[in-house]
């Protein structure tokens, strides 16, 4: 009873925090990013072009289509293996977007800095750290908001990428397509300009909550084939190799 128990509170806190990740995840983006003419990648950026072209259509609704539609083609493609946690937490994302742009008067923060020079770019980035801080903490549990890692399988499936390119290709697409819907170039430009900006920041936000202060990692490869796999990290990889012969002690 005592395991159950524990095991029951460990899910309960799991969702708990995914829940808050995926809100403070949607914060970032409808009270920071977008009141400041900002842009992002991955299903939140599409959907935020999108919701310009029909905006009739919510970007929590758009967020919950692109990721649905990513969903039923992964799982087609590359099997059913998204785990509930992802799927829970694009539902609770694509609430979270809607939720806040209700609850969030307009400009709500903006109106705290429009008198600090650049307040746009302070915007930005503070987006950019709240977002990346919710994804984080996310993907600390195990959770994920699905679009480009979605899309990451489907294209793993049948090329040899990895998965930074997938996202740098992504993101630069869906930021570069935002000038299409921008007023007037000018404003095409600076949306592009903080979309770059934001994923930047972004991504170093996550990586540094995730690896903290952490300088290198350190990988222990049990093989026969030692030599070989040591001279390819030597001469391939560019890296460094400590050679340790170890004995199993129940085994000998």
């Amino acid at each position: 009873m005592q395991l159950s128990t524990t095991t029951l509170m460990r899910g309960v806190k799991e969702y708990l925090v995914m829940t808050f990740a995926m809100f403070l995840y949607a914060f970032g983006w409808i009270a920071c990013i977008i009141p400041a003419g900002g842009m992002g990648g991955g299903a939140a950026g599409l959907s935020l072009i999108l919701n310009h072209i029909f905006p009739v259509i919510s970007m929590g609704t758009f967020v919950f289509i692109i990721n649905a539609i990513l969903l039923i083609a992964g799982g087609f493609i590359v099997g059913w293996n998204f785990g509930v946690k992802t799927i829970y937490c694009i539902v609770v994302l694509s609430i979270a977007m809607d939720a806040w742009g209700e609850i969030l008067p307009p400009d709500f923060l903006l109106n705290y800095v429009q008198n600090i020079d650049a307040h746009n770019i302070l915007l930005v980035i503070m987006g950019a750290v709240i977002s990346g801080t919710g994804v984080a903490l996310g993907f600390s549990q195990g959770g994920s908001t699905g679009g480009t890692d979605i899309a990451a399988m489907i294209i793993n499936k049948y090329k040899t990428v990895s998965y930074g390119r997938i996202v740098i290709a992504s993101d630069t697409f869906i930021i570069g397509s935002s000038i299409f819907v921008a007023d007037d170039i000018t404003a095409g430009i600076t949306t592009i300009v903080y979309g770059y900006m934001m994923i930047a920041v972004y991504g170093y936000t996550v990586d540094l909550i995730q690896s903290g202060n952490q300088q290198s990692s350190q990988i222990f490869i049990i093989s026969p084939k030692y030599d070989e796999i040591a001279t390819a990290i030597n001469e391939e990889a560019h890296r460094g190799v400590t050679l340790m012969d170890g004995k199993g002690w129940y085994t000998k």
